[in-house]
């Protein structure tokens, strides 16, 4: 009961001060919330059990890769934004026309991205009820994404766009109280000399792969780039890396916490097995991260639908609407709902996002060469252009398909 009384206070206080106006109004921290919140949202509920399940002991280590891989690319995203300057325009034409490629390859991502969501909260959200099945979890999955195309289709997601900033603060306080409970009791099982430290369950080419298909956990610095209308382009980088350093340490020591604390027949690659996991540490976790999981799955899918269909209108110059944008999205989730399982979107989200990333790494690339003549930089961002598309190719699914 100590724990779990903790862990709602501290959950309530950081709650309170992050929608405290003096902290939620300042102008950086404003600017990372967004890709912060993304970064963070879902990856938080499926890469500890994971990670842990796969890799073990390791599974820091795999973590570390992880967030370097993101930060790299995520230089490349900065590098882009630098040169595009304070008008937000590209430096060249070539870079110009590969920019087009990009914004296609983020609409397709954002698709995939709202069915990773919406599948997340359709299993979180019977997961503590007496309906806890797959049926049951696409079906409401399904319920959400006919709701998020009629607001979408009628009002317009403006109103619902307003959560966000109450959502990621919530969600924060509660991924803090999550770490002050593991951190309690990672200090009673090493107090006891009872920490695990579990042999992977892959290894070699088989490992590499796995974690190619896991990029969409670290995924969403890249927002940064698109709040041009919103904040100048030095604050845009800025809140890349803050969000990307803030939610590197969170990851780091919640796996760090994880990987050693659990035997391995507590260990199950399910969508909601950290609410198991969770159970042992403090009877209070479970309710908090259905709390958080709901909250941040749904304010992530209506910001990914509105920013896939305000990009297709966009990019077709009005010949598809925004509403049939937002129409077929919903079409293609619900196919992936009906047809494969979390971990086959979580692979299959990872690959679209790691062709967005090769293309931007390939914009960084040639404009480093074409503007900047820097042949470093050239080399770094051709590197990364080719690693994400490798990754792209290669990764597989958590288990293994």
């Amino acid at each position: 009961m100590f724990v779990s009384g903790l862990i709602l206070v501290v959950t309530l206080i950081a709650g309170a001060v992050l929608l405290w106006p003096r902290v939620a109004n300042v102008k950086l921290w404003r600017a990372t919330m967004t890709p912060l919140a993304s970064i963070i949202g879902s990856g938080f509920l499926v890469l500890g059990p994971i990670l842990d399940f796969q890799y073990g002991k390791y599974a820091p280590l795999v973590m570390l890769a992880l967030c370097v891989g993101a930060y790299l690319f995520g230089g490349a995203i900065r590098h882009n934004i630098r040169l595009r300057g304070a008008h937000d325009e590209d430096p060249d034409k070539f870079v110009a026309r590969l920019e087009v490629g990009g914004s296609w390859t983020l609409a397709l991502a954002y698709v995939i991205s709202v069915a990773y969501y919406l599948n997340l909260f359709g299993a979180f959200g019977v997961s503590l009820t007496p309906w806890d099945t797959q049926f049951a979890a696409r079906i409401l999955t399904s319920a959400i994404l006919v709701l998020i195309l009629a607001v979408g289709w009628f009002k317009g997601f403006r109103a619902l766009e307003r959560m966000e900033q109450v959502s990621v603060s919530v969600k924060l306080a509660i991924i803090l109280g999550l770490l002050v409970g593991l951190a309690i009791f990672f200090g009673k099982e090493a107090s006891a000399d009872k920490l695990v430290f579990l042999e992977p369950k892959s290894s070699g080419w088989a490992a590499i792969s796995l974690a190619f298909g896991l990029i969409v956990t670290v995924q969403g610095f890249e927002t940064s780039r698109y709040l041009g209308a919103t904040y100048d382009h030095v604050t845009r980088i800025r809140s890349m890396k803050l969000a990307q350093v803030v939610s590197s340490a969170i990851y780091m020591i919640y796996i760090g916490f994880v990987a050693y604390v659990f035997q391995g027949n507590e260990l199950h690659l399910e969508e909601t097995a950290i609410i198991d996991m969770m159970k042992v540490v403090a009877p209070i976790l479970p309710l908090l991260l259905v709390a958080a999981a709901l909250t941040a799955q749904f304010s992530a899918a209506i910001a990914d639908t509105s920013g896939s269909g305000g990009l297709v209108a966009e990019l077709t110059g009005g010949v598809v609407s925004e509403r049939q944008a937002y129409a077929i999205l919903v079409g293609i989730a619900l196919v992936f709902t009906w047809t494969v399982d979390l971990f086959e979107i979580i692979s299959y989200a990872s690959r679209a996002f790691a062709i967005y990333y090769g293309v931007q790494s390939a914009i960084a690339a040639a404009s480093a060469h074409r503007v900047l003549g820097h042949k470093g930089k050239t080399a770094l961002y051709a590197s990364l252009a080719v690693l994400g598309f490798m990754i792209a190719i290669l990764g597989t699914p958590a288990e293994g398909g």
